[in-house]
């Protein structure tokens, strides 16, 4: 069953302090935060994190996910390995709203050495306040979800 205020986050070492910020951004606006990031700064495996994260969304115990490293393609390359994950990495808006509005994505990836603190919270606001549109989309998402099988 899927916990429609909880959101999966991760990161791997090289962005600890922005996976902190977007915690306690979100947290002040209602969402339960599972955080299952690492707490120090030793080098970590950003596949191992991303595809945690991935799998706390695909099972339903968390709604949502966000997860960073440095660039945000790693661990989101990882999260999409995850059946049923469409994890897109925005490094603006435009992006954020859009892969939720017409990819129906259930996770977000930023790179925390891309986008400074104040452009991932609000690329964050930008992803969880789409939603997704449907119709023509929905066609295109049924045969991205087709490709898992």
């Amino acid at each position: 069953m899927t916990s429609s205020n909880r959101i999966a986050l991760s990161s791997d070492h090289a962005a600890i302090e922005l996976r902190k910020a977007v915690a306690a951004h979100i947290e002040a606006q209602g969402w339960e935060v599972v955080d299952i990031g690492p707490q120090t700064p030793e080098s970590t495996h950003y596949p191992e994190h991303g595809a945690a994260a991935a799998r706390l969304v695909a099972s339903g115990e968390c709604l949502l996910g966000i997860v960073l490293c440095g660039t945000g393609q790693g661990i989101m390359m990882a999260a999409n390995k995850v059946k049923g994950i469409r994890c897109g990495v925005c490094a603006d808006t435009f992006s954020a709203r859009m892969i939720r509005a017409h990819n129906d994505a259930n996770m977000l990836s930023i790179g925390a050495r891309v986008v400074g603190e104040g452009l991932a919270l609000d690329i964050v606001d930008a992803f969880l306040n789409a939603g997704f549109e449907g119709g023509r989309h929905a066609t295109r998402v049924d045969m991205i979800k087709a490709l898992e099988d």
